[in-house]
């Protein structure tokens, strides 16, 4: 089989889904690949690696998708609204499509995909377990977020983050303070760390405090009900106004005492929940920061503005999207790595393997033969259920 990988397409997207190194792996496996020319360039993998690393290179994206058996993108049409749509008549049937798809977003998007006859496989639905750890696409970029919304925080704030004493006095440390204890939140908290910083963190989950102290922060304790805080899938779950209301006056001190806010607290599918209220951000120091990693989804800062950065009683907030894109060569890497682990568990003996007992195969399985077939994604779109076989 023919995996192709095109260049991405969305405005400013530098990532590219497969790098050289994992090229002698998939072709040890029977696959070939094909890669866009300059698909890599903007990552730093430059097309003579992938030449050297067994690859063909392609002049045409139209080429790409007419030799693939298999297309791997990072940003799929889907999750990417912006350029996606253009590869729709480049899709065919039976094609196999990997890639982040927004399966929770637009319901109109996921039928455009279907009627193409397209198999495709969502990585943001890939199961939280330990088989398929290796090919958890979101967790790895939810990685490279929280180190990077640190880094942005750091150069954002007036002040230094570690503790310093020198002839000039003693200069105490950084406070950063995450909502959110999941992969970018807990990443966060260990690259504060790294630099000097005091770090603590607030998870409505309570496994998530034995996370944050492992990483030498504190974990805030707020007095609150949370029994239904986690899904069967480990996220948060969404919650009533009344918990939200409770909770943000119980964050409110922990937050005006912070010089650095980073929030992550995310419900798949649902709007992100808004925790640090304008009088939050009335009572933070002059030129304190808040980067919102949630501001994609509405943002769990009230005073968000997605894709901008904005100064508000004086405090920066940073509601920039795809961070990962900025940290193209390792964000690439890391990514590349869950879909060479991913293809070789779908490809076996030169064909798709589409076994449904396969709890990795039967979750990531979003559309096939013109249907959308995955049973989460069809309920949350209030769908009927398909007939026993239909997705078979």
């Amino acid at each position: 089989m023919i995996v192709g990988v095109p260049r991405e397409t969305f405005p400013g997207e530098r990532r590219v889904s497969l790098v050289p190194a994992v090229v002698p792996v998939l072709t040890k496996a029977g696959l070939e690949v094909v890669v866009e020319a300059g698909a890599g360039a903007e990552a730093g993998y430059p097309d003579k690696e992938y030449a050297v690393k067994g690859a063909r290179i392609l002049p045409e994206r139209a080429e790409v998708f007419r030799e693939a058996d298999i297309v791997v993108q990072v940003l799929c049409y889907g999750s990417n609204d912006k350029t996606g749509k253009d590869d729709l008549p480049l899709l065919r049937r039976d094609q196999a499509l990997i890639g982040f798809l927004r399966p929770l977003g637009a319901l109109g998007t996921l039928e455009d995909i279907a009627g193409r006859g397209v198999t495709s496989f969502s990585v943001e639905l890939i199961p939280r377990s330990t088989r398929a750890q290796s090919m958890d696409a979101l967790s790895s970029m939810a990685t490279i977020c929280g180190y990077k919304a640190v880094v942005i925080a750091a150069d954002t704030l007036p002040r230094i983050f570690p503790m310093l004493t020198t002839a000039a006095g003693t200069i105490t440390p950084g406070r950063v303070f995450v909502i959110g204890a999941g992969v970018a939140g807990l990443q966060a908290i260990a690259t504060a760390r790294r630099l000097g910083a005091v770090a603590s963190a607030y998870d409505l989950r309570p496994a998530a405090r034995e996370q944050v102290q492992s990483l030498g922060g504190r974990f805030v304790e707020l007095p609150l009900e949370t029994r239904d805080a986690e899904d069967a899938s480990g996220y948060a779950r969404a919650q009533d106004e009344a918990f939200y209301q409770r909770q943000r006056e119980l964050l409110a001190r922990a937050v005006a005492e912070s010089d650095v806010v980073i929030t992550a607290a995310v419900v798949p599918g649902k709007k992100s929940p808004a925790l640090v209220t304008r009088e939050m951000v009335a009572a933070m120091a002059p030129g304190s920061v808040i980067v919102d990693l949630a501001a994609e989804r509405g943002g769990n800062c009230e005073l968000t503005r997605g894709g901008e950065k904005v100064v508000e009683h004086g405090v920066s907030i940073i509601g920039w999207f795809n961070l990962a894109s900025t940290v193209p060569y390792h964000a690439s890497q890391m990514y590349a790595r869950n879909m060479s682990a991913f293809l070789l568990h779908l490809v076996k003996d030169g064909k798709l393997h589409l076994d449904l007992d396969d709890e990795i195969i039967r979750e990531t399985l979003l559309t096939r033969r013109g249907e959308l077939v995955n049973a989460r994604v069809r309920e949350f779109f209030s769908r009927p259920p398909l007939s026993t076989g239909a997705a078979t």
